[in-house]
C-alpha cells in the first residue's frame, strides 16, 4: 500500500498528495508519470510526477478534481493508502546543451511544468517560466516556481492578479524583446500548447509538449493513448509524453479528448448522488 504523508488544498478544485512510494522515487524524472488507483476496483488514474524525493522516498502528485475518481482521490488524508501507484513511466525529459530556456504552464499544466524548470535550474540553465490561468484564485505554485527560475511571470485571462494576457503573447514579447531560447516547454490545455507552438515556429526555436490524452494500459498495448506527430502514429505513454511541439496534430488531439465527456458527466453525476444518499431511478 502507498501511504499519503502529506496534501494540500492549491485551490478550490486542486489538490495535492505526497506518496510513500519509495521504488518510483528512486527512479523518477522530470516528464515521467504514474497510473494509481484509489482502491482496488478503483479506475486507473495516469498522473504525470510532480515532483519526488529520492531521500524521503516519497512522489508527489497535483491533480484537479473533474471526475468521480479524481474526486474520491481528493476526498483521502494523510494516514490513507492508495492501492496502486505505478510507475515512473514515459520517456524522461531530456535538456542535453540547453542554456537558455522558456517553459510554460497553463493552468494545471504548471504542476507538470514545476519539475522542467527545477530540473533545468539545478543544471544551471537560464530559466524564464510564464505560468497562467483563468483568475487569480487558480494559481498555483507561484512561490516553488519562483524558487527555481530567473524570472517568473504569472499571467492571468482577466487581469486579477495585476498581469492580464494569455502565456502565447507574453513569450512572444520576450522573444521579440531580444531573449534567444534554446527550448520552449509549454505543458497545458491543448489549445494552448498549439498557440504556444504556432508562436515559436517562425523563429524555429525547439518547442516541447507534453501530451496527456486518453491512457488506459500505460503500455502502449491499448492504443487509447495514441496521438499523430509529423504524420505518424506513436503512443503517449511510451514515446512520450514529451513531443516535437511544431510535429503534433492537434486538432485531431483536441477532437480525441473531447469524445468521453458525456461518459465523464453521467459518471460524476452518479457519484454525487451516492454522496448526497440519493438514488437514480
Amino acid at each position: 500500500m502507498y501511504k499519503i504523508v502529506r496534501k494540500e488544498v492549491l485551490n478550490a478544485q486542486v489538490k495535492l498528495l505526497e506518496i510513500e512510494a519509495p521504488f518510483v522515487a528512486r527512479k523518477a524524472e522530470p516528464g515521467q508519470f504514474i497510473i494509481l488507483r484509489a482502491y482496488d476496483e478503483g479506475e486507473r488514474i495516469p498522473l504525470t510526477i510532480a515532483d519526488y524525493d529520492r531521500e524521503k522516498g516519497t512522489v508527489t502528485i497535483i491533480f484537479q478534481e473533474v471526475g468521480a475518481s479524481t474526486r474520491l482521490l481528493g476526498s483521502l488524508n494523510v494516514g490513507d493508502s492508495l492501492a496502486d501507484f505505478c510507475g515512473p513511466l514515459g520517456v524522461a525529459s531530456h535538456f542535453e546543451g540547453v542554456k537558455k530556456a522558456a517553459i510554460i504552464g497553463g493552468g494545471l499544466g504548471t504542476a507538470i511544468a514545476y519539475p522542467q524548470a527545477k530540473k533545468l535550474h539545478s543544471m544551471g540553465v537560464d530559466v524564464d517560466v510564464i505560468t497562467g490561468f483563468r483568475n487569480k484564485d487558480l494559481i498555483i505554485l507561484e512561490k516553488e516556481m519562483a524558487a527555481v527560475s530567473n524570472r517568473l511571470i504569472v499571467t492571468t485571462d482577466d487581469g486579477s492578479n495585476g498581469t492580464k494576457g494569455f502565456v502565447s503573447d507574453i513569450l512572444k514579447k520576450l522573444i521579440d524583446e531580444g531573449n534567444t531560447y534554446d527550448v520552449v516547454v509549454a505543458i497545458g490545455p491543448p489549445i494552448m500548447m498549439k498557440v504556444v507552438s504556432d508562436v515559436t515556429r517562425p523563429y524555429g526555436i525547439k518547442t516541447i509538449v507534453s501530451l496527456n490524452p486518453i491512457m488506459i494500459d500505460g503500455t502502449g498495448m491499448c492504443g487509447g493513448c495514441r496521438v499523430t506527430v509529423g504524420g505518424k502514429i506513436k503512443f503517449a505513454c511510451v514515446d512520450g509524453p514529451d513531443f516535437d511541439g511544431h510535429q503534433v496534430d492537434f486538432n485531431e488531439l483536441i477532437r480525441r479528448l473531447s469524445i468521453y465527456k458525456d461518459h465523464e458527466r453521467a459518471a460524476q453525476e452518479r457519484h454525487q448522488c451516492r454522496l448526497e444518499g440519493k438514488i437514480n431511478a
